[in-house]
């Protein structure tokens, strides 16, 4: 019988983190999540699985707490996707954005290297934000990147040094480079979860406007849920290697707006107010994923369209806001 497999995520409270602990349970791995230790609870994600997985305090700040986190564990897989995620966040709060999305993968590297099994496999969560400015498109494995924000900058930081950890240590250390991925459990400062859950709120009667800032900005938007399917298999691989992982669709916040408000019987026309405050100080026009490296070598694919996630996002939060349930937490 096959020695059951021990997966360390950061960040497992969040969106990709809950749908990862999900998917590794169904593959018959041991589920160990690495949380902050806080006041209130923010664990609303997982509740559903508390059962069936091992929570252990630690920080991305404090290299003791990975230390330990690790040594306990000994995990045959560590996924990274623990980070300062909400990009208009990081002009604010820029520092603490390095600290958590670049030195803290630094950090998470060295307690592998230190106290992880010689062959613990390593998956760092980098961002399509890198690309910023795009110099290409589609972009792929090899674009320049091009950041344009202290999140993307952070990213970048994170990506590099998973590289150089990989060349330097023969480390088993990947990136996966992930295009924007929703889902129902994305937190609601995001711009697809906010139209989501003010289209519902206007459907309702709980809501009589619902206020954006630039509608022409394009992304390629999949599903979380399949997203992490290929975290997964990118650490089966025989040999580390980073990969773009998306839909090489591109749809612009317009279209988003419109499908959910056509879904609803609703003219966006009469509800949407453009505002100037939601705007970000360096914009990201475009972004679209050239997946071809990952549908040839991970043979993976999404399964979920844009339209069906659209639709899913909203239905959540019409059967959210109907039971009077609580959003999911803003991270």
């Amino acid at each position: 019988m096959a020695k059951q497999k021990r997966a360390l995520i950061t960040g497992i409270t969040g969106q990709d983190g809950s749908y990862l602990a999900e998917f590794l349970l169904k593959k018959g791995y041991k589920v160990y999540g690495l949380v902050r230790r806080s006041s209130t609870e923010s664990d609303s994600r997982i509740s559903h699985l508390r059962d069936k997985i091992t929570l252990i305090q630690g920080d991305l700040l404090d290299q003791r707490s990975l230390d330990e986190a690790v040594r306990e564990v000994k995990p045959d897989e560590v996924y990274n996707l623990a980070a300062q995620s909400f990009v208009p966040t990081s002009w604010n709060q820029p520092v603490l954005t390095g600290e958590f999305t670049a030195l803290g993968v630094t950090k998470v590297l060295e307690a592998i290297r230190h106290y992880g099994k010689k062959n613990t496999k390593f998956y760092q969560a980098s961002s399509s934000e890198m690309f910023g400015k795009v110099r290409e498109t589609p972009q792929n494995e090899l674009t320049p990147f091009y950041p344009r924000s202290p999140y993307g900058v952070a990213k970048v930081y994170g990506h590099y040094i998973t590289i150089n950890y990989r060349e330097s240590y023969n480390m088993f250390a990947v990136s996966g480079i992930l295009f924007n991925h929703e889902s129902p459990r994305r937190g609601l400062e995001f711009v697809t979860r906010k139209i989501t859950d003010g289209v519902a709120r206007i459907k309702l009667g709980l809501a009589k406007e619902l206020r954006l800032g630039n509608l022409n900005a394009k992304r390629d938007w999949g599903y979380a849920g399949d997203y992490v399917e290929a975290m997964w298999l990118m650490l089966q691989q025989k040999k580390p290697q980073d990969f773009v992982i998306g839909t090489g669709e591109t749809h612009s916040v317009k279209e988003f707006v419109e499908l959910a408000f056509d879904y609803v019987g609703l003219d966006p026309k009469k509800y949407v107010k453009i505002d100037k405050k939601f705007w970000r100080p360096a914009e990201v026009d475009i972004l679209v994923a050239d997946a071809s490296k990952a549908r040839k070598i991970l043979t993976w694919k999404p399964k979920v369209s844009f339209e069906q996630l659209v639709k899913m996002m909203v239905d959540a939060d019409l059967k959210r806001l109907e039971k009077k349930q609580k959003p999911w937490p803003q991270f």
